[in-house]
């Protein structure tokens, strides 16, 4: 029995959008460890028989902790060999893989990475959003909405004073504070678009400038996931100024 693991991105919620390898490394798992945001219909690509564990790892649900997870991806590589490791996006973006990988080593099990399609640039592009674009964006920022200690990344408040696209994984319970911050250093009217469910079928978007986004969110009732783009690129939308002349004759 070969002893080993394999962290495959699922990339951002279209089953179609994760890659050959990382469908072939499902072909052959004798373990799967999958987490809330990797589209369950990729399962099916499993062999029968195929163990399958649901850790979690979404904030508000019921998940294992970080060191549960990495105890169990050992302890069943070794009882059972090959162990996927399926998480959503690129497990390299905010996913935590590199822990999971230094632990593998550390416990003498051959680990490899297959990358997947992060939501950072596949959510925005889903809706004709690219984070750069000659003339219009140089450069963007992603950037994680909250911290290990629960607050706003520092990176933001330098973020903020370039002319980058800012893309925010993770952040919509921050939404609040977040605009805050750009309303205080005097950006308050820069585009900002909201995307729930990036790719998949129940996609939605909500747009304006950053100082209504908060409570234009709540009134969509948009939730998690949802990616946050925050620049000039989110007027290339197509829909971008239909959206906010929509807003303004709303209110």
């Amino acid at each position: 029995m070969e002893t080993r693991i394999t962290l495959v991105g699922a990339g951002p919620g279209d089953e179609e959008l994760i890659t050959l390898k990382g469908l072939r490394a499902l072909e052959q798992a004798d373990v799967i460890l999958y987490d809330d945001l990797a589209n369950q219909e990729l399962l099916r690509y499993a062999p029968a028989g195929t163990m399958k564990q649901y850790v979690g790892k979404r904030v508000g649900r019921p998940s294992f902790s970080q060191e549960e997870i990495n105890a169990l991806l050992v302890s069943l590589a070794k009882q059972y060999g090959h162990v996927v490791r399926l998480k959503g996006g690129d497990s390299y973006v905010f996913g935590r893989g590199h822990e999971e990988y230094v632990y593998a080593r550390e416990h003498g099990i051959d680990c490899q990475i297959i990358p997947g399609i992060s939501s950072c640039i596949a959510v925005p592009a889903s809706q004709h959003i690219p984070v750069t674009r000659r003339g219009v964006s140089e450069s963007f920022w992603v950037i994680t909405g909250t911290t290990r200690h629960g607050e706003l990344s520092k990176d933001l408040k330098l973020a903020l004073q370039s002319k980058a696209t800012v893309v925010v994984l993770m952040g919509l319970q921050k939404i609040q504070e977040l605009c805050q911050l750009y309303i205080d250093h005097g950006r308050g009217e820069i585009p900002m678009a909201v995307i729930q469910n990036g790719t998949r079928p129940d996609e939605r978007c909500v747009m304006g400038q950053v100082w209504e986004m908060p409570e234009r969110v709540a009134a969509h009732g948009l939730g998690a996931p949802a990616v946050l783009v925050i620049g000039e690129v989110v007027t290339l939308h197509p829909a971008y100024i239909r959206e906010c002349l929509a807003a303004v004759s709303c209110e």
